[in-house]
């Protein structure tokens, strides 16, 4: 799974500081539309031809793990 989540960068300087795939201007949040709006995962390596089929897992787990966290009851 890290060889996954190795292919998301954060750059302050590139995207806002968001998280892109690979250094790439693609950022996570751009596949994740992607997938929510419908296109399968080879429509969208069609749409972003610099796109790789892992990229699009990584986008995927990379938002996972963000949303993945416990939740501490006091």
């Amino acid at each position: 799974m890290s060889d996954f989540i190795s292919r998301i960068t954060v750059n302050p300087d590139q995207c806002g500081g968001r998280p892109c795939i690979r250094g790439l201007r693609i950022r996570v949040v751009d596949v994740l539309d992607l997938l929510a709006a419908g296109l399968s995962q080879d429509q969208i390596l069609e749409e972003l031809p610099d796109l790789e089929p892992e990229d699009i897992k990584a986008a995927l787990l990379y938002a996972r793990g963000k949303l993945d966290h416990p939740i501490v009851a006091a």
